[in-house]
């Protein structure tokens, strides 16, 4: 073997997801077509989310200062997303260019072989392993894997040659982004429905801003090369009335609604995450997001697999976990879609939809559908409301190397918090040594917190929680034999 995982893309989901498999100690290979980062900046920031998972593999200092905020919108409605409870806000200006930057630095200093300028022609799935042809700088040549996993974005090469089967619908319109220097616009960061489109203008870092812009009725166009500043000028010209044509254009892109997922996230021993197993409108800046937490989400059970450690039927539970999210994912980019992009008939729904953020409760179902606050796995659970539901950020006093639950996460192993003391329940832990930490601390709880009157939590290394007392069906060795394997 030639390494025991293959990723394919050095975005997001590939960096994330090879830092992952390095935690776990597997040894992975990624390859990537292009030569270097593009530096463009496509998404802007993260979603509360996501800020927790980036928070619980201590890489969040790597951003530097992060502005957060509570605005956002939901197809342009303004939502406010203070309503949510959690340690984090949503970043807001980091491009996407950084969050590579950040993750592939990170990869690459666990131990993750990155190869660019390494691009895949074909897939050969064998027995026991999977064989990649790849064009790359010294000529072509072939690799094998036991797993290969594709992050290769909407136009996966490894998604076609597999052929996983991806239905939707394609495009029905064209919308222009652009980073530009030399213009002073009022910013519209929720955007702005106008009588022949909608067009959104945010400031970014550097005396950049951004601009979107779709023009009701332009037909999808593929296209070979980006389009021309000089169309993304004229467009906003014929929907504002503003000549911006004199602004220095940094980058340009078009995109579409085309809206597919794959049918199924594994095929024999290739997997498919981000971009590669969804397309959407991006909407909220939803995308990457997702595409992080679909790596999280596989990472460590494809690690404990290879490394032999669980059986190869918790591969399994990764389509079950991340397409229910995925789904629902296309379903409200969707209709963000038709609240936001549609003519004048759609503006009875609008007013309507606004009457009702206005009520908490409704706001909040926003917030927490956009941000992905909302997910929840099925776990085999009980009563207890945190069971499929990520762990909240939990100070933790008594232990001397852990200060808080989410600190307890950075090694990316399974955690035993065990909040009462009770010696009996980390000697039935004990046979899962080499792939749970047992953590006894006493938590400090705010007031109402969802983990009152629990005495311990079985953590999953997603963050997500397996098992709990008092409130699981299953008893200790039952949840840890499922999520981490036979004991040792």
């Amino acid at each position: 073997m030639d390494a025991q995982v293959i990723v394919v893309g050095a975005g997001p989901a590939g960096m994330m997801l090879a830092g992952e498999l390095r935690l776990a100690g597997v040894d992975v290979v990624v390859l990537e077509k292009l030569a270097a980062r593009t530096g463009e900046s496509r998404g802007l920031g993260f979603t509360a989310r996501t800020m927790e998972v980036f928070d619980q593999r201590g890489l969040l200092p790597r951003f530097g200062d992060i502005e957060v905020s509570n605005v956002g919108h939901f197809g342009g409605l303004p939502v406010d997303f203070g309503v949510l409870d959690g340690a984090h806000q949503a970043a807001k200006t980091i491009p996407q260019s950084a969050t590579e930057t950040v993750l592939e630095e990170w990869a690459t200093q666990l131990g993750a072989d990155i190869r660019r300028s390494h691009e895949v022609l074909s897939v050969k799935e064998k027995e026991d392993s999977v064989e990649v042809e790849v064009r790359g700088p010294e000529g072509e040549h072939r690799l094998r894997a036991e797993y290969l996993v594709g992050c290769d974005g909407g136009r996966s090469t490894i998604r076609k040659a597999v052929g996983f089967d991806f239905p939707g619908t394609t495009a029905t319109l064209e919308m222009f982004l652009a980073d530009v220097r030399g213009i002073q616009l009022e910013p519209r960061m929720i955007g702005e429905t106008l009588p022949g489109g909608m067009v959104m203008v945010g400031p970014l870092p550097g005396g950049i801003t951004r601009l979107i812009v779709c023009e009701r009725g332009t037909p999808p166009q593929r296209r070979e090369k980006p389009p021309t500043w000089e169309e993304v000028a004229a467009a906003w010209q014929r929907l504002t009335g503003d000549d911006i044509s004199h602004a220095e254009p940094v980058w340009v892109s078009s995109f579409g609604d085309a809206t597919r997922q794959v049918t199924e996230y594994r095929r024999g021993r290739v997997f498919l995450a981000g971009d590669s197993a969804h397309i959407h409108l991006p909407a909220g800046g939803q995308g990457m997001n997702t595409s992080i937490q679909d790596a999280v989400n596989l990472g460590w059970k494809l690690g404990a697999v290879v490394r032999g450690r669980a059986p190869e039927a918790l591969l399994d539970t990764y389509h079950g976990e991340r397409h229910p999210v995925g789904r629902r994912l296309l379903m409200n980019t969707q209709a963000q879609g038709l609240l936001f992009l549609s003519g004048p008939e759609v503006q009875p729904l609008r007013d309507v939809l606004n009457e009702l953020i206005r009520y908490p409760e409704v706001s909040r179902h926003f917030a927490a559908m956009v941000s992905g606050l909302e997910i929840h796995y099925d776990v085999d659970g009980g009563p207890h409301p945190l069971l499929g539901r990520r762990l909240p950020d939990v100070a933790l006093t008594g232990h001397k190397l852990v200060s808080s639950s989410t600190e307890a996460l950075r090694a990316g192993r399974g955690v035993l918090l065990d909040l009462a003391g009770n010696e009996r329940l980390r000697d039935r832990a004990y046979p899962w040594w080499d792939r749970v930490d047992v953590v006894s601390a006493t938590p400090v709880l705010p007031e109402g917190s969802v983990l009152q009157g629990t005495t311990a939590v079985l953590v999953r290394p997603d963050g997500y929680v397996a098992w709990a007392a008092p409130g699981s069906h299953a008893d200790l060795p039952m949840a840890l034999e499922r999520w981490f394997g036979p004991a040792r």
